[in-house]
């Protein structure tokens, strides 16, 4: 029977790891350990690459108040999102984070939350204590690498050549980000596929929650792709329409199994 390494209790069978919850199948594979009250990442690197191959979508955002981010969280959860990148691009953004991260573990089983816009080893280390369970940066940065592998934290350096992406992989990057995807797009995936068919793949910037966007990427072999204003975007955040906001990630995961034919 196939088993999964969980990081506190070593081999588990795959097939305890379902269970129901508000009428939706969640891998316990997905679920935070509650007894763990230190701040720290709660899943291992590769789970959290499994949970972004399987589910195929990191939503993304930013946002001062915790109130709304909490509301934001909460509706892409409701919607099937398991990840969440919260850019951290503004002041004081580690205390909207850490705050978020208890909130997820207290009340959203199995939302894996991770940081992005990351730039150097300080600020990684920073958010891994606060419980990051990746990190994401806009380019590559071995001090970067160095920390994230000491605590075997996922890391997904932006890349946009193929000298960078081997240079990743030989540093252990397990997804690398094609950023800004928007400039390269699904054609220099393909390309990029074809003499490295191992390498995995996540575009951010330039990926919209259509379908004809979603195949394109999918076609050429990404992994998952990174959707930030074009899934959460500034009129859902003013206008308060967290439902929508959760039908659309919905629909969005809805679009993303088709494409793939799941």
């Amino acid at each position: 029977m196939p088993q999964v390494e969980s990081q506190d209790k070593g081999l588990v069978s795959s097939s305890s790891l379902v269970k129901k919850s508000k009428g939706l199948e969640i891998d316990t594979i997905l679920t935070p350990l509650l007894s763990k009250k230190e701040a720290m990442s709660q899943y291992t690197r590769i789970e959290v690459a499994q949970a972004m191959k399987e589910t195929g979508l990191v939503p993304l955002f930013f946002h001062r108040d915790i109130e709304i981010s909490k509301k934001v969280l909460k509706a892409c959860y409701e919607g099937g999102a398991r990840l969440m990148e919260f850019t951290a691009r503004g002041d004081f953004a580690h205390e909207v984070f850490g705050a978020l991260t208890k909130y997820a573990i207290e009340e959203l089983p199995g939302m894996i939350m991770g940081v992005g816009s990351v730039t150097d080893a300080a600020q990684a280390s920073l958010y891994m204590s606060l419980g990051a369970n990746f990190v994401v940066t806009p380019v590559l940065r071995e001090d970067i690498a160095m920390v994230c592998n000491r605590r075997k934290v996922l890391w997904s350096p932006g890349c946009g050549t193929l000298i960078e992406i081997t240079k990743a992989e030989e540093l252990g990057c397990e997804i690398v980000k094609l950023f800004p995807g928007d400039i390269y797009g699904s054609q220099f995936v393909k390309g990029i596929k074809g003499p490295q068919p191992w390498t995995s793949i996540m575009p951010t910037g330039g990926v919209s929650p259509t379908e004809e966007n979603l195949k394109g990427w999918f076609d050429a072999g990404v992994t998952c792709v990174g959707m930030g204003s074009k899934l959460i975007s500034r009129e859902i955040i003013a206008t308060k329409d967290y439902k929508k906001l959760e039908q659309d990630v919905r629909k969005t995961l809805d679009i993303i199994k088709e494409v793939r034919n799941y």
